[in-house]
Formats: structure tokens, sequence, C-alpha cells
């Protein structure tokens, strides 16, 4: 008998011809197909830079790019706590509160100091 395993024929005493499916053959969707899964589903968002940008659907999961505004569900208080504002840079509204001191003025001059006097003993 001849028996092929994984493409290689093996001599056996009986005549009949006997096939053995490697174990890449007749896969199905679980375990032994999770080796084969090599293309990636989701990639870097721009917006965010996380990992949730699916290619084939061209949105992000995180937060919703490229829609204009962000991603929010109000039933996850940590996910907000996460994102909201004061978590990153604040490049621009870390100012706002210093402006609002001198009441958002532009363009005028500080005046001048008096220099402080020198006490002579």
């Amino acid at each position: 008998m001849e028996v092929l395993t994984f493409g290689v024929s093996v001599q056996s005493s009986h005549s009949s011809r006997v096939l053995v499916a490697s174990p890449w053959e007749a896969m199905g969707k679980g375990t032994g197909s999770f080796g084969k899964r090599r293309n990636k589903t989701h990639t870097l968002c721009v917006r965010c830079g996380r990992r949730s940008f699916h290619l084939q659907k061209s949105r992000c999961g995180a937060c919703a790019y490229p829609a204009s505004r962000i991603r929010k569900y109000n039933w996850s208080v940590k996910a907000i706590r996460r994102k909201t504002t004061g978590t990153g840079r604040m490049r621009y509204l870390r100012h706002v509160p210093r402006w609002f001191k001198t009441g958002f003025r532009e363009g005028t001059q500080a005046t001048p100091r008096k220099k402080a006097t020198v006490i002579a003993a």
C-alpha cells in the first residue's frame, strides 16, 4: 500500500492507495486557521495615533476619523477621562486663563517699573 503524507509517498504491504490530508487542508475558521491570518485589518490612525483605523471601512474605531467630531459616548466615564481636554498639550488653551486676567488686552505696552532706591547707610 502506498500512503501519501504531506506530499511524500510511503510504501505499505497493501495494494490500495491512501491519501492522508495535511493539517493545513480542510481548515475551518477555528483554532487551526488562526496561524494563517497574516493580513492586517487595522492600522495607525492619523488623528488619535491608535491602531484602530479599519482599512476596509476607512474609519477609526477609537476616534471615528474621518468624521469631524471626536467619537465619545457618555456611558464610559473612564474613557472620557482619558481623552478629555487637559490630557494633551493644549498649545493654545493653556494660555487662556492668563489672558483672561488682563481682559484679553493686545497691542499695549507694559508700564515701566520704578527702580528700587538703595538706602545709603
